[in-house]
């Protein structure tokens, strides 16, 4: 059976919970490829090649020659952080990159400044922020995020969009009873059930768009039940179980 993959016109925008160390890493790391500053070391869609029949072959096209993906100039960046600092700030606190190489790109970074975030101290106990949403419930929540992203879609004319959350490793969580059902997930939400993290809004928010989902970190985020039946639903891809210590997507 053969599918065909629908080419990638227009620009993607990239939507990342968190603009601390990781996302502000990867924002910088894309606009200096853009400048021809930076090599894409390392990544797999713009130096990973991939293997045609059989290793005699020698058939290995570049995976970006072979599958229709988005160029860099077509990627528009935005995302949510419990700190209000613009993400030139953010990085240049991370102190992951050198103050030389985020100058080329300062002006780019500096554009781009965090909307308030969903968050909830009970799931990261170590972080104190204020640059946060207000709501009465999780359900709340997740609609001013849905609010967020249609806005940025609208203001930057996105084709499509993929969501990367890219905040930091919420609590230890095993699925319960909320999240074995779509039904019983919106029914936890619209009642604060402690059993919902904030990552898990992020994540119903974008599915519910149709916008794929990556988790980067290893806490319970999209991968049960509730949310799988929704991605169904809403024929939207899921992925991702923590990159930020080490396990790849």
């Amino acid at each position: 059976m053969s599918q065909k993959i629908q080419e990638a016109q227009g620009k993607l925008g990239v939507l990342l919970p968190g603009l601390g160390a990781v996302a502000t890493t990867f924002i910088a790391g894309c606009l200096a490829m853009r400048k021809g500053i930076a090599e894409p070391i390392g990544s797999l869609t713009q130096t990973g090649t991939i293997r045609l029949g059989k290793r005699t072959d020698k058939r290995s096209p570049k995976i970006n020659e072979f599958v229709s993906l988005a160029k860099l100039d077509d990627m528009v960046f935005g995302g949510w952080d419990i700190f209000p600092e613009n993400t030139y700030e953010a990085a240049m606190k991370a102190g992951v990159l050198a103050p030389e190489l985020l100058a080329q790109v300062k002006d780019e970074m500096e554009a781009i400044s965090p909307w308030p975030a969903v968050f909830d101290q009970r799931y990261v106990k170590r972080l104190h922020g204020e640059h946060v949403k207000k709501g009465a419930n999780w359900m709340e929540l997740a609609e001013q995020l849905m609010e967020d992203i249609k806005t940025f879609q609208k203001d930057h004319g996105l084709a499509r969009m993929v969501m990367v959350w890219c905040g930091s490793t919420e609590v230890f969580m095993k699925p319960g009873p909320a999240h074995q059902s779509l039904s019983a997930f919106e029914k936890a939400m619209r009642e604060n059930d402690p059993s919902i993290a904030p990552s898990m809004v992020y994540a119903y928010a974008a599915i519910k768009l149709g916008i794929p989902y990556a988790n980067g970190a290893p806490n319970l985020s999209a991968d049960f039940p509730a949310l799988v039946e929704l991605a169904k639903e809403t024929r939207t891809p899921l992925g991702g179980k923590d990159f930020k210590t080490g396990q790849t997507l």
